[in-house]
């Protein structure tokens, strides 16, 4: 009896690591650019070039007409760049639970002890910051760029999955993104897995758009005034499928956790279309190359630029980039952070200052990029 007890057990681990070992190859077997540390330190390989000079063939390459500098190093996480009233950038950095501004390109801590904080928006001469568990309001000085007096007005969902919170205010509105709990699932807490609104101060809290994975940044079409956003698609499904998304956001509901793509039913939700009818999703503006994970977007000069994070669950990895979209194409705009089977850094979030020039968030490297035209 116990031998047979013994066989039992030999086997179940002989299959368990079989199909431990196929899961790895199928879906983590790309993961180093993302987990492992960069072998070369990309701040000491351009610290040299300055805004203006064509210095950026190594290691980053960049479209024709920009250069690419490091505007600040030494963040640590870096993630969401905002402009102050005075149009001083600040960025949040969520491992650090704090938010700092940049004159200069010297750090100066606006508020700290804070709970992974990510987004950033300003009104009213007062600072919002959007921490995973809730959004809060502040007095801010220009003078000092500090931030006082913190007063919560939004409770959000906390914990597993997804942890980011974005925020954008427009018309006198707050718009929250909150990523799901899960890869796909039905959530319990309906707030989890879309975009909510509320005014400026916390009240009338209520969903605007549901449906959406990981809608980690948002931001502003300055021509047209809509709320672009970007999307993750779900994951273990294959290197292709589902397209990451770039979303124009609406009132209703783009499909996620019951459909992805243009209104395919998911087998584990959605089997047949039979809980929910996929008809009656909103199609993605623009498709990306799946577990791109596509982050930070704006807009410039009407092109729409794209920050694509990185894969960390593809067989070959893709993304570590950043594209633009031009006549609703979508080319290259920044390449170079891949190096064979490491990353030297992923780009976070995308901000252009009134004088065209950009930054660019890497939390990777630790560092804020400038970019300049040439």
């Amino acid at each position: 009896m116990k031998k047979i007890v013994i066989l039992l057990i030999i086997v179940a681990v002989i299959v368990a690591l079989v199909f431990g070992y196929r899961f790895y190859l199928n879906n983590l077997s790309g993961a180093g650019p993302a987990i492992m540390a960069p072998q070369r330190n990309i701040a000491d390989l351009i610290q040299n070039q300055k805004p203006g000079e064509n210095n950026t063939e190594f290691p980053l390459k960049i479209a024709n007409g920009f250069t690419i500098s490091i505007f600040t190093k030494g963040l640590g996480t870096p993630r969401d760049l905002e402009f102050d009233p005075n149009g001083i950038l600040l960025v949040s950095i969520p491992g650090q639970g704090k938010v700092v501004a940049l004159p200069s390109g010297n750090p100066t801590t606006v508020v700290s002890g804070l709970r992974e904080p990510h987004g950033i928006a300003f009104a009213g001469g007062k600072i919002y910051i959007a921490e995973t568990n809730a959004v809060a309001v502040y007095d801010y000085y220009t003078k000092n760029y500090k931030a006082t007096n913190r007063k919560k007005i939004i409770d959000l969902p906390s914990g597993a999955g997804h942890s980011t919170r974005s925020i954008l205010i427009k018309d006198n509105k707050i718009y929250v993104s909150t990523g799901s709990s899960c890869n796909v699932c039905i959530e319990k807490d309906s707030r989890r897995g879309a975009i909510w609104t509320a005014n400026l101060d916390g009240s009338d809290f209520k969903v605007f758009a549901a449906g959406l994975r990981n809608s980690v940044f948002l931001t502003l079409n300055p021509q047209t005034k809509e709320i672009w956003a970007t999307d993750m698609g779900r994951d273990l499904l294959g290197d292709d499928v589902p397209p990451d998304e770039v979303n124009i956001i609406k009132e209703g509901h783009y499909g996620w956790p019951y459909c992805y793509d243009s209104r395919i039913p998911d087998r584990e939700t959605n089997p047949n279309n039979s809980k929910f009818d996929c008809n009656k999703t909103i199609l993605p503006t623009y498709k990306l190359q799946a577990h791109s994970a596509p982050l930070g977007l704006a807009f410039l000069n009407g092109d729409l630029l794209v920050s694509f994070h990185g894969s960390w669950n593809r067989t070959v990895p893709t993304g570590y980039k950043v594209v633009r979209f031009v006549n609703n194409k979508q080319e290259d705009f920044i390449t170079g952070w891949l190096e064979g089977g490491k990353a030297l850094g992923r780009p976070v979030d995308i901000i252009v200052a009134k004088n065209g020039s950009l930054y660019i968030s890497d939390d990777k490297a630790g560092v804020v990029y400038l970019v300049s035209r040439r």
